[in-house]
Order: C-alpha cells, then structure tokens, then sequence
C-alpha cells in the first residue's frame, strides 16, 4: 500500500482469528489454521501487504477447488544426513514451509549446515518470514522459492522464469535480526494485482504487456510479463534460485507451475538452508559482530533530505512493532472480500464491538 492509499486498522487477534476460522471451517486442524493464519497477519504486519490476508479468499477458494490439498504431514523422500527433500502433496505452503525449515535448522545444529527441498509446494507467502524462523534459533535462514514464469530473459519475449523471491535472515545480539527478502522482479506481482483492483497506474519499469513493450497499465502488465530486478543481474540471480529449488528438488520449472489457474495444482518448489553458527565460531561473538554491522549502518550519515538511514530489514520491524500497538492496516477491498469469504463459509466476520474498521492514510 502506498503511504497516502486509504486503510482499514483493524484488531490484529479479531483479524488472526478470522483468517483462523476460514481455515478450520475448510478442514484444516486448529494448529494448522492458527499457523497460516499467524503468517498471512504477519506479512500485513511487515507492510507486506500483497501476501497478506488478501491472499485468504485465493487459498479457500483453491482448497475448495481441490487444487490445494488440506495436508499438515508431508512426505520425506530424502533424508540423508544435513540434507533431505520434502513432498509437499500441494499443501498450503505456510504448512510446509515451517516443516522443511525446521528440518533445516534441526540439521544445522547437529551438522553445522541443513538443507532441505520441496517439490509439489504451493504458494508460502513472504520469504524472510520462513528466513527468520531460522534466525530465531540463532541460525543463517535462507529461503526460496521458484514461481510461475512471469519474466522473460533479457532481449527475449516469452516467460522462461518465475521472479523467484530470496531472503536471507542473519540473527544479531541487539536490534533486530539483519533481513533480506525480495522477488527478483522489479516488484511483485501482487503489487501490480493490488495498482489494477485500486484503479492507480504503474511504474513503467515494473512490468511490460504482452508484445514486450513497458507499460503503466496494470491490467496490461497482469496479461504481460514482470521486468526483472537489475535487468540481466536479477535475472541471472532468479535462474540460480531456479537450480536450488525446481532442479535441485526433482519439482517442476518455474514454465510448469500454474498459478494462474485455480484448478490446476500450483506445483511449485522451495528451498531452505540453515548455517548454525556456533559450528564456526563463537556464537555469541557472531551476534555480537552482526549487531555492530547493523549500527554500522543505521549510525553512517544520512545525505540532505534523509531522516535517517536503515538496515535490511529495519522497515519490517517497525512497521511490525507499530502495527502490534495500534492495529494492522489492511486495504478496505481486501477487508471487505475478506469477510465476505468467511460469511460464505458461516464464520462470524463481525468486527468487535468499538471497532469499525474505518478508512485511515498508512
């Protein structure tokens, strides 16, 4: 959401709970909704909108469909010492996700490194939060994804490749964990869906319509193809992100994955990787080091006309932090579809008591 778009502040628990309530109502257990629904919140939370909760009436819809399946277990085909391989059977990948990295970070703990793939995913939401899952144990976490092709090469005119989000989370004694997590598109393709559904314009740099030409028009760009982030540099980025999770994983290519279609499984794969660091030096002074690498950064002056200056990930944090105080800020479309899809489910959308969810400026 841009800093003068209209937004709904809504009660952060009455809006985990609803997420909730969509879920158990469409078979999941009450763990596994509370835990998609935990991540759907934080990435609004984060200012992640485009994988937040507006992405709760594409899932149910999809589940009902029968090309999501409702699995909270998911097959180990692989389990070799520091690395394993995990089918997903096309459960939600909020679910999947957290099991393949704590498989990672179990293995890292006791091998110093883990990894793990998933093959036959489906969408996992916001990167650096599978990342920080890691981080939280005092592990590197790195996360990736392939996606449904959306940019072409450079010089070419056909999708060949997904924008293939990375994020790598790094723990730190003090502040906040160093953060990393981005598509390697220019920008991704929810915030286009997000520009179309607000009526608002584009950048030209983000995305081309179908002939190849750049383009403003976001319902032209949805039909067209993602420009990648730093041309030739984020695409070769996104093809390696490739080899690590479609080809590594034995899933399908980024050319294969269908996440246009609502009936057809997603079918795309993840990677995660945890570094325990106390397998290579004194944990406490890694932290200590990574958190003076922070300040480095945060304390280095600003050039005129800048407040201040942050590290990766900072914008998250605060937003986070803020958003825990007041409310989580949600557009008032999404809201709105958001309750509707629980109402069609029989959940109770009601806001509590005192709470109209009235528009407000991010």
């Amino acid at each position: 959401m841009s800093a003068m778009e209209p937004v709904a502040i809504v009660p952060g628990r009455w809006l985990a709970d609803l997420v909730a309530g969509v879920f158990g109502t469409l078979g999941f257990s009450p763990g596994a909704s509370a835990a998609i629904a935990e991540d759907l919140v934080d990435a609004d939370l984060r200012g992640i909108s485009s994988h937040g909760v507006m992405l709760t009436p594409i899932y149910a819809d999809r589940v009902q469909r029968g090309s999501v399946s409702r699995l909270e277990t998911f097959d180990v085909v692989v389990d070799r010492d520091a690395v394993a391989v995990l089918d997903a059977g096309h459960g939600l990948g909020q679910l999947s996700s957290r099991v393949a990295m704590d498989m990672a970070t179990e293995r890292a703990l006791a091998h110093g490194v883990g990894a793990v793939t998933v093959r036959r995913a489906h969408h996992f939401g916001a990167a650096g939060r599978h990342a920080l899952r890691a981080a939280e144990r005092g592990c590197i976490g790195i996360a990736c994804s392939n996606t449904t092709a959306l940019m072409p090469a450079p010089g070419g005119a056909s999708r060949v490749l997904g924008n293939n989000p990375v994020a790598m989370a790094v723990p730190t004694a003090s502040g906040p964990p160093l953060l990393l997590d981005m598509a390697l598109s220019a920008v991704a393709l929810n915030r286009i869906r997000m520009a179309e559904r607000a009526g608002t314009p584009i950048p030209d740099t983000w995305a081309t319509d179908s002939g190849g030409i750049p383009t403003t028009d976001p319902a032209a760009a949805i039909a067209g193809m993602l420009l990648p982030a730093g041309g030739h540099k984020g695409f070769g980025l996104a093809l390696m992100v490739e080899v690590l999770t479609s080809v590594l994983s034995g899933g399908a290519w980024s050319v294969h994955s269908l996440y246009r279609d609502p009936d057809l499984h997603n079918d795309c794969s993840h990677f995660f990787m945890a570094l325990d660091v106390a397998h290579f030096m004194d944990a406490d002074q890694f932290q200590a080091q990574t958190a003076q690498l922070g300040r480095l950064i945060r304390e280095s002056p600003p050039h005129p006309g800048v407040e201040a200056v942050h590290a990766p990930g900072d914008g998250q944090w605060r937003r986070r932090l803020e958003q825990l105080e007041r409310g989580v800020a949600v557009s008032p479309t999404a809201l709105v579809e958001l309750q509707e899809c629980a109402r069609r489910l029989g959940v109770d959308a009601s806001l509590p008591q005192g709470e109209e969810g009235g528009d407000a400026q991010a």
